[in-house]
């Protein structure tokens, strides 16, 4: 098996048949399988998700839970660095900041526990930053969190679909060693960004990744079957030193065949964008 210089892992829920139809979610009754089938692949760690689904179950919601996220991962060689806030979609930030600043603030400290250094937060769809007024107003309200993020020594990793300048000017008014960007190539795509422009103008602060391919203005789709740019990508990543983790969210195969889904598309980025 080759090893690569960084990790390769996937979004949870991906080696598993989708829950309810969606693409993406915390699979409450079947998260512990997930681990040796990451393991039968080659993969090297899971992004966890916190949604509103499941959140009771998730077992970052107690202590006990915790510990027996820890115990597989370190089990079955699967390390857990990630998580995605995805609870932040279905509860906007801007929509009841109080209520989103209390959540945040819980979820640091539960990460830091489970020994998980980064949240990727999702500004996208209804979570979406619309204007000046909530650029300002989630400014303010990271304000309120970053010192306890940074005693927790947890990351912020910042998802949006601003443009490439707009996002730049965002990120330079937030401090850097809490606050990064979650470079997600997909979504880049589907907006037509350059990746040469996004890298030049914050490739410096990208603190993840998230590997999917997607048409531009349409949805996911197999990887190199869209219009994400993967060799500028790896150049790209070569010239800002990006040396941390891939995390494949890519579009979902047949049902039932995830495993060797996830083997396919793992070896596709092995090919072409690690040197292994």
């Amino acid at each position: 098996m080759m090893i690569c210089k960084f990790g390769i892992g996937i979004m949870q829920g991906r080696l598993l048949p989708p829950v309810n139809g969606r693409i993406q979610c915390f699979p409450d009754k079947r998260w512990r399988e997930e681990f040796p089938r990451a393991a039968s692949v080659g993969l090297q760690l899971i992004e966890w998700i916190y949604e509103l689904h499941g959140a009771e179950v998730n077992p970052l919601s107690s202590d006990r839970g915790i510990d027996e996220l820890k115990q597989l991962s370190f089990h079955h060689g699967i390390a857990v660095r990630s998580l995605c806030a995805d609870y932040f979609m279905d509860r906007p930030l801007l929509a009841n900041p109080e209520e989103g600043l209390t959540k945040l603030s819980w979820l640091i400290g539960q990460c830091a526990k489970a020994g998980i250094r980064r949240i990727i937060l999702p500004f996208v769809d209804a979570s979406r930053i619309a204007d000046e007024v909530s650029v300002f107003t989630i400014i303010a309200l990271f304000g309120q969190i970053v010192s306890e993020a940074r005693h927790a020594q947890v990351e912020l990793h910042l998802e949006t679909d601003l443009a490439p300048a707009p996002f730049a000017a965002f990120m330079n008014q937030l401090p850097e060693d809490v606050f990064r960007v979650n470079y997600d190539s997909g979504n880049s795509a589907s907006h037509g960004y350059r990746v040469e422009e996004e890298f030049e103008l914050y490739g410096t602060r990208i603190g993840s990744l998230h590997i999917k391919d997607r048409i531009r203005g349409g949805g996911t789709v197999p990887l190199g079957t869209g219009n994400t740019d993967f060799k500028a990508l790896r150049v790209a990543m070569d010239a800002v030193g990006y040396n941390d983790d891939v995390i494949l969210q890519v579009a979902r195969g047949n049902i039932g065949d995830e495993v060797a889904w996830a083997d396919q598309n793992r070896l596709y980025v092995e090919n072409l964008l690690i040197d292994c």
